[in-house]
């Protein structure tokens, strides 16, 4: 299948938090907008947010090397080095991490540095850069198998 931008829709609580988070502390442009929604460019990928007062809650259930990691969410895959000056820039905005910057499959071909937080409306991100990019899809990461009570 060829590469398409994405689309993703998601719930909000309200669109002021939601404008400042995803356009002034992650720096996305906002794109088309009404009183109940509004979008983002998010890497070339459209995000619509929509006003609802019944955002679902992320459960943290999914292992990663080792990490508990919260399901559903998304993010993207950065360059190294803006992947720190986002991590940065979250500190100084104080944003709570659900898991703090730090490195997974140290060693390995998959070598990823990576950080999860919410936004106001408690919706999960997923922000992480390779230490080799060229070994985003590669097979043979090493990973115990885990079993969570889905």
């Amino acid at each position: 299948m060829p590469e398409y931008p994405f689309h993703y829709s998601f719930l909000v609580k309200d669109l002021s938090s939601t404008r400042r988070f995803y356009g002034e502390i992650l720096g996305l442009t906002e794109g088309r907008s009404s009183d109940s929604w509004v979008d983002f460019n998010f890497g070339g990928n459209q995000l619509s947010m929509h006003v609802s007062d019944k955002v679902p809650d992320s459960i943290p259930c999914g292992v990663v090397d080792h990490v508990i990691v919260p399901i559903p969410h998304f993010g993207c895959i950065m360059p190294w080095d803006e992947f720190h000056s986002l991590a940065d820039k979250l500190h100084e905005e104080k944003v709570e991490f659900i898991i703090e910057p730090s490195i997974r499959f140290a060693g390995q071909p998959g070598e990823q540095a990576t950080m999860f937080f919410k936004d106001p409306s408690g919706n999960s991100l997923e922000m992480k850069c390779y230490k080799n990019p060229d070994h985003m899809f590669t097979l043979n990461v090493k990973q115990e198998k885990y079993s969570s009570n889905l």
